[in-house]
């Protein structure tokens, strides 16, 4: 799993998420940095109003929060959607000593993890 600062990195650097169910996310600064939270259809819906997306959480009446906006959330985009949002630009993830690397036409990014590899090389291109 990526960490909330290459999350919140992304989200600085322009990454776009539209939420759908099996999407991960933390609410940041309220300490719960880290519960790690998915989008499911039956405890975490996403609700589309005229200001905006606004996640809601169901069955939770032991909390006091029914519902967050989604701009007040961190996306923690699945290695799939990394690799979807590199686009033409991914060549191939392979096993290396250090953990992966992630080669696209930009260069090649290792980590320990998978999605953080992706993540790097996603955060290479947004930042240009």
């Amino acid at each position: 799993m990526i960490t909330v600062e290459q999350a919140r990195r992304l989200r600085k650097a322009g990454a776009l998420w539209v939420p759908g169910a099996g999407d991960r996310f933390v609410v940041p600064d309220r300490e719960m940095d880290d519960d790690v939270f998915v989008v499911s259809d039956m405890t975490v819906e996403v609700h589309d109003y005229p200001g905006g997306k606004v996640i809601g959480f169901n069955g939770t009446t032991e909390w006091a929060l029914d519902s967050i906006e989604q701009r007040e959330v961190i996306w923690l985009p699945r290695e799939e959607q990394l690799r979807a949002l590199l686009g033409s630009r991914f060549r191939k993830l392979a096993a290396v000593p250090e953990g992966f690397a992630v080669e696209t036409t930009d260069g090649t990014y290792v980590s320990e993890d998978a999605e953080q590899a992706y993540a790097e090389a996603l955060l290479d291109l947004l930042n240009g």
